[in-house]
């Protein structure tokens, strides 16, 4: 069972360490690929957020905003494979924070091609961000090793 499991971790984090790898190297000065997909969302939801709550979000340079999600994904990942609750929690962190901006499947008609794209991919992180919790609620509902009770001896009169 122990092989197995740690095989499965490894496979599973395999995706957030490939995908921050393949980040990384193409970050560059203006935060690569990444950021050019990124902005416009996230200019969507800055948007959103003032016009529904009247709050003015602070200015943030989207490259910092990726080296963060490949920092999360990269540490999340590796930390993961050897069993860190830590671990899953950034990649929770990390799944929480830019699947709703990234997969935006809402601001779409139902009859755009861009709908069912979005929300697949949408469905697929939703997915990923339940088998974290389910791994996060397993590792909690196993008990701590106990002190082992020392054996007292009957007093002999």
């Amino acid at each position: 069972m122990g092989f197995t499991s740690f095989a499965g971790r490894v496979l599973f984090a395999s995706v957030f360490i490939l995908s921050a790898w393949q980040e990384f190297n193409e970050f560059g000065d203006d935060g690569g690929p990444s950021a050019k997909v990124f902005k416009p969302k996230f200019g969507i939801l800055t948007n959103h957020i003032t016009s529904n709550l009247g709050v003015q979000l602070p200015e943030i340079e989207i490259k910092h905003i990726v080296a963060a999600a490949i920092a999360l994904k990269g540490i999340g990942g590796i930390l993961f494979i050897f069993g860190s609750s830590l671990g899953a929690y950034l990649l929770v962190l990390h799944l929480a924070i830019t699947t709703p901006i990234l997969y935006d499947f809402y601001n779409y008609d139902i009859e755009k091609p861009e709908f069912l794209l979005l929300f697949v991919k949408f469905t697929q992180n939703l997915a990923l961000f339940g088998a974290l919790l389910f791994f996060l609620g397993m590792k909690n509902m196993i008990p701590k090793r106990l002190p082992k009770k020392k054996v007292t001896k009957t007093k002999t009169t």
